[in-house]
């Protein structure tokens, strides 16, 4: 059974911190529908009509996903989202209207983890929800210091980059962090454990939980565009990241690299 929350080690023992997700839409109905189902399966929800306002929440609150419209009066779901993802790596779900598949890339593109299509079904709202939610890193929060882990947790290496796949940080030759937004490094997880090995789009978005749907290979796509901007010299002739037409893609390491 599936349990809404996520869990978070504390002197060595495990506490359960129930999801917290943030609704910012400006349809009162619509919102409170949205937080009144999310709340009956267990999340603590919070409710914004604007991005202003989500902004306040944001001041004293964290959460671990927005679902975010992207048309609403003021700042826009998209702009909203944008200066969301640069302060925390929280998951966002975009709302767009039926037939805007340009917000939906765009979307994408921005670093968002989902989306949904309006009108949509709360079943399908709640699916998006734990599938997002199984990826997301949980957000900061003040605490004691804690002494450093005795292990030094999964790290690989692939040319010039070093990723911590437990940190979940990746950096360059020159030791600086690559800025990369969680559904990148989400992508790059999964080549990086199945190096040298074709992986087809169905087999990638399985395996960081996207729901089926017939946008999935674009999703994937464009998620691998972005990541080659950011480790492959020329992305257009990539090095790492390469398409076996037709297939998918395939995580060229060589022999000696990645431990």
């Amino acid at each position: 059974m599936f349990i809404p929350n996520l869990l978070s080690a504390e002197s060595g023992s495990e506490s359960i911190v129930r999801a917290r997700i943030v609704v910012v839409e400006d349809e009162p109905d619509l919102r409170d529908a949205v937080a009144e189902y999310l709340g009956a399966s267990g999340y603590d929800v919070a409710t914004a009509e604007s991005a202003a306002a989500a902004r306040t929440l944001l001041e004293t609150q964290s959460f671990h996903l927005a679902i975010l419209d992207i048309a609403m009066p003021g700042e826009d779901g998209l702009s909203f989202g944008r200066w969301l993802r640069s302060k925390t790596p929280i998951g966002i779900i975009y709302a767009t209207a039926a037939g805007t598949a340009l917000d939906r890339i765009v979307g994408l593109e921005l670093g968002a983890d989902d989306y949904i299509v309006k009108p949509y079904e709360l079943r399908e709202v709640l699916a998006r929800v734990r599938s997002v939610l199984r990826r997301v890193p949980q957000p900061a929060e003040p605490q004691a210091a804690k002494p450093e882990a005795a292990s030094a947790g999964r790290r690989m290496s692939f040319g010039s980059f070093h990723a911590d796949l437990d940190g979940r940080l990746v950096t360059g030759a020159n030791g600086a962090v690559v800025d990369m937004a969680k559904s990148e490094f989400d992508v790059l997880e999964v080549f990086l454990t199945r190096a040298n090995r074709l992986l087809t789009r169905a087999a990638i978005s399985e395996a960081i939980g996207f729901v089926e749907d017939p946008e999935s290979s674009r999703a994937v796509d464009i998620r691998i565009m972005r990541l080659r901007k950011k480790i492959e010299t020329d992305p257009a002739n990539p090095k790492f990241l390469r398409t076996v037409r037709g297939e998918g893609y395939i995580f060229s390491l060589p022999t000696g690299e990645g431990n």
